[in-house]
């Protein structure tokens, strides 16, 4: 990531916390907390942020509680490729006149482009994915109710009773922030509850995660890998990760980057 974007990432994520560690910046970023340290120092000098003691704080702090995790905006930038092609083998298994469940995300955001072509019942807590497929398919789509997180630009309830409730899929599809022999992790405890409400309204759980996520650590356990039925990544896997997970009685679903290079992102 170039000095310019890392500064869009630090100026995007202090404009919703009130404080954001050093740490957490490399984490968004992929960047040494060292040339963090340099870019938050150069945005200090420059009024931008205030530098505090382990990272960062905004001028003009904000009153408004967000998620932890990258924006939506930066992580469709990361391992773009890996996930459009992921997308597009999902949509692979979905047929017409089913009911689904999409978790936002900057994977499974991928899905929409190809479900134009599908008439689905869609569920989805994703404001883009919600708006992309109204405006351009006829599948039917329905929100849950809740707060909007504009970072994310997902929509999570804080009750338990909500419309997801009433709601049955075939299949949910999933992304995730890491994956291990735990399980399916998440970085946030807010969307770790919502996920954990739509997986049991689901016949199967569906994973999309490129290669990466296997190699990565997350705080919180969403679910048991017992729980998921398929997951779909790109060939850079590892011969012994494929192993662990078609141990676990998963079925693994692998994509060739080249499939990606024909579809164009949106």
């Amino acid at each position: 990531m170039h000095e310019l974007e890392r500064h869009n990432v630090i100026l995007s994520a202090v404009e919703n916390r009130p404080v954001v560690t050093v740490a957490e910046l490399a984490t968004m970023t992929s960047a040494s907390d060292a040339t963090i340290r340099r870019d938050i120092a150069t945005l200090h000098l420059a009024s931008k942020v205030r530098r505090v003691r382990g990272g960062v704080e905004s001028i003009t702090p904000p009153c408004v509680t967000t998620l932890a995790g990258r924006p939506l905006s930066v992580n469709r930038e990361i391992n773009a490729k890996e996930k459009l092609s992921i997308a597009y083998e999902a949509v692979k298994l979905c047929e017409d006149g089913e009911s689904i469940i999409i978790n936002g995300g900057s994977t499974t955001f991928n899905m929409v482009e190809p479900l134009c072509g599908k008439r689905l019942q869609i569920l989805t807590n994703s404001m883009p994915i919600a708006q992309y497929l109204l405006n351009n398919s006829k599948n039917t789509i329905t929100l849950p109710g809740g707060t909007i997180y504009r970072e994310q630009d997902i929509i999570l309830s804080p009750f338990e009773n909500d419309i997801s409730r009433h709601f049955h899929a075939r299949r949910m599809f999933l992304g995730a922030q890491a994956i291990s022999r735990m399980g399916i992790m998440e970085a946030d405890p807010q969307v770790m509850q919502a996920v954990q409400r739509l997986i049991t309204q689901a016949d199967e759980l569906i994973v999309m995660a490129d290669s990466t996520k296997f190699e990565k650590r997350s705080g919180l356990i969403v679910t048991s890998l017992e729980k998921v039925h398929t997951i779909i990544t790109d060939e850079n896997i590892q011969d012994s990760t494929v192993s662990m997970l078609e141990a676990a009685d998963i079925t693994v679903i692998t994509v060739s980057l080249n499939s990606a290079q024909s579809k164009k992102s949106f």
